[in-house]
């Protein structure tokens, strides 16, 4: 007999109790894979995303410009009356023009007073202003009493979260105005509240008339600039609409946007 062969023989009782516990071990080691498989199947339906895989891709799609659409239609037969920056109080304007409700120091930061009788041309005599010329007043103010948007205001105004920035901050100044008036039309930006009402949303973002008030329910104010151009007066009726800024034809109103000085 070879000589590795008796040792074979000879150690072979030592090593038989360490590979019967190999042995157990191995099933256990199975038994207990076996039993983790079987907990990750029972929860798999609970489980999100069991695999870790990447999402889906979601479409997010935005509104269309319908809404915008269905307030680009005309306002029609409505009466408007002048007004103009620095004017005073009277019987029929009884709030100061030296401030806009959008513009504690509007009369300074327009750069003077814009005398509807000194004109030269579209522009006040005297000064070149630093503010468009062109603008108009409509009964509502989106910034109510306490500096809060009104609570109608998202609701209502079509563009109010695209153009929402804070709040406090409106999104209805500055906004684009067509008015019409005899087959010509005069662009204009809304840089204030009035005549006499200021929650009146039905009227400029809905179907109703404007409200009665002591200037023929007049529904809309003009500054000298618009009246010149259109050769309109006060108490006289117009057409308006709200256009976007990129359909703003060029004209005496271009160049003023954002507070900046016409180039």
């Amino acid at each position: 007999m070879k000589l590795h062969s008796i040792i074979l023989l000879v150690l072979a009782p030592v090593f038989l109790p360490v590979a019967g516990a190999a042995s157990l071990l191995g099933d256990r080691l199975e038994e207990l894979h076996s039993a983790l498989l079987e907990n990750r199947r029972e929860a798999l339906p609970g489980l999100s995303n069991p695999f870790n895989t990447p999402d889906r891709a979601r479409l997010v799609i935005e509104e269309d410009d319908d809404a915008l659409r269905s307030f680009r239609g005309w306002r029609g037969n409505v009466v408007g009356t002048v007004f103009w920056i620095g004017e005073l109080p009277s019987q029929n304007n009884p709030v100061p023009n030296t401030m806009s409700s959008w513009d504690m120091n509007w009369q300074e930061n327009f750069g003077g007073y814009d005398d509807p009788n000194r004109r030269n041309g579209y522009l006040p005599a005297g000064f070149v202003p630093k503010l468009n010329p062109f603008y108009v007043a409509l009964p509502y103010n989106d910034i109510a009493r306490g500096g809060h948007h009104r609570p109608e205001a998202s609701e209502v105004i079509p563009w109010f979260w695209r153009e929402y920035r804070g709040e406090g901050i409106s999104v209805c100044k500055g906004r684009w105005i067509a008015i019409h008036r005899e087959g010509k039309v005069c662009y204009a930006q809304w840089e204030d509240v009035g005549p006499f009402e200021v929650d009146h949303w039905q009227y400029v973002f809905g179907n109703e008339d404007p409200r009665g008030n002591r200037n023929n329910a007049a529904g809309i104010d003009l500054s000298p600039a618009v009246r010149d151009y259109l050769n309109f007066r006060s108490g006289e009726r117009v057409q308006w609409r709200f256009v976007e800024a990129r359909d703003v034809p060029e004209g005496p109103w271009s160049g003023w946007s954002d507070g900046l000085p016409r180039r």
